[in-house]
């Protein structure tokens, strides 16, 4: 596999070595992806008296709930579910029946954070009844679809919905059906030979105590999963692009799109189908992090570049949070990725027609060939609505993304092309062109 070069790999060796040091971590493992690759992987500390290796287990906490959501998502695109069916329509035992499997993974259920009874994360769990049997009205935090509020519980019953509609428990199904397909063979419900010990260290002492570790129960869906650097790796691969097959490359798209963010219009984090999102020092992430008793570990990758970053350590807390980012820095200072060259393409003389400059009423828009026959309509100020157009095979074009995903443009021609109907907006080749339907008219006396 490619390497990047000594001095990022020394300067990424020093990054975690600082962070293993000052965070006072019995152990650290970390590493970059770059195209499906771990192009970097370091450790420091020891697990059973040696430095963590690329297959040694770590606990891996709610990164379970990625892969989870991964396939609830196999589900839908199946039609054994829709995004918009209540919970209730699969599990009629579930108190809060009617929220959706939608604002499940995206966490706008506004279910509670936790399940009723202790802690979860230090008890053994419930079996699936028992714990849907103790869910009452008290479950409810929020409206439903109101706000982005994290929940366990939520993931629980979606974990019992995957069960239900497979036949087998959820983690059977994902280990069948996601994990093993991607190669993920290091990762497990419960550790195996070597993994780490997870430990809480003590706040004003350089001394350790081992945490327990237990079966989840119901709750498993939640942090269940052991994995190893190998296995995140590749995960951190499917998050960026690379599927395996396993599902669909728009499904994976749509779960990285922001259904709920933090904080309004300039969002820094959020969180899509089952990802967590962010936005950091230009680059927009998707991923999650994972924390159990004794445990810390957390996946991001990039999809426009084809990087992810990793790590996974086994204390409780203490950690900073700018560890990836600060990795993935590294890489950009060190090894900036290179544009793809520019090559020429062939374009149809009929879209090719359609290039150039269109006005909304007075305002200058470009529309500009995409390659496989993709248009982009954009403000040439670069400022105002933007959208990508895939080709149908009515004639019409389907908006991908912006304020006219799921639009359709009409190109409307009287001889040649006349003008663009944008869902009764009206792109012209002059502004207010009066040879064309504007809506509401142009004034006969035209400019002036």
């Amino acid at each position: 596999m490619g390497q990047v070069r000594g001095d990022t790999a020394r300067a990424l060796l020093r990054r975690i070595a600082v962070e293993q040091a000052e965070c006072r971590l019995p152990s650290l493992a970390a590493a970059l992806v770059r195209g499906g690759e771990i192009v970097w992987y370091g450790s420091r500390g020891s697990v059973r008296g040696a430095q963590p290796s690329a297959v040694t287990q770590y606990r891996i906490g709610s990164i379970t709930k990625s892969m989870v959501a991964t396939m609830v998502m196999r589900l839908r695109d199946e039609g054994r579910v829709n995004l918009l069916d209540p919970i209730g329509k699969h599990l009629p035992d579930a108190h809060a029946g009617e929220v959706t499997v939608a604002q499940l993974l995206s966490h706008t259920s506004g279910l509670t954070a936790e399940s009723p009874g202790p802690w979860w994360e230090r008890t053994p769990g419930l079996a699936a009844e028992e714990l849907l049997g103790a869910l009452g009205p008290e479950v409810s935090r929020h409206r439903p679809g109101r706000r982005f509020h994290y929940s366990n519980l939520g993931y629980a019953l979606l974990g019992e919905l995957v069960a239900r509609l497979r036949g087998v428990p959820w983690e059977a199904a994902v280990t069948g059906e996601v994990l093993l397909p991607l190669g993920m063979t290091g990762t497990t419900p419960r550790p195996r030979d070597p993994h780490a010990t997870g430990y809480a260290v003590h706040p004003w002492a350089d001394v350790l105590l081992p945490e327990p570790e237990h079966d989840g129960g119901a709750m498993g869906a939640a942090g269940q999963l052991w994995s190893t650097p190998a296995d995140l790796a590749r995960w951190a691969a499917f998050v960026a692009g690379d599927t395996g097959g396993i599902l669909r490359e728009d499904t994976l798209a749509e779960m990285r799109e922001p259904v709920s963010v933090d904080d309004g219009d300039a969002w820094t984090g959020g969180f899509g189908l089952g990802v967590q999102l962010a936005r950091d020092r230009g680059r927009r992430l998707a991923g999650h992090g994972g924390s159990m008793p004794g445990f810390l570990a957390s996946v991001w990758a990039d999809p426009a570049d084809g990087v992810g970053a990793l790590f996974m350590a086994n204390t409780t807390a203490g950690m900073s949070r700018t560890l990836l980012s600060d990795m993935l820095a590294i890489l950009d200072e060190h090894e900036p990725r290179l544009p793809e060259e520019w090559v020429p393409v062939t374009a149809d003389p009929d879209l090719l027609e359609l290039a150039g400059p269109w006005y909304w009423g007075p305002a200058p828009y470009a529309l500009r060939l995409l390659p496989e026959r993709g248009l982009l309509l954009s403000p040439v100020a670069g400022l105002g609505r933007a959208s990508r157009f895939v080709a149908r095979d009515d004639g019409t074009w389907l908006g991908l993304d912006g304020y006219y995903a799921g639009e359709t443009l009409r190109v409307v021609r009287q001889g040649g092309v006349v003008y663009l109907d944008l869902n009764t907006f009206v792109f012209t080749r002059a502004p207010y062109d009066p040879a064309a339907p504007v809506p509401g008219g142009v004034d006969p006396g035209g400019w002036r």
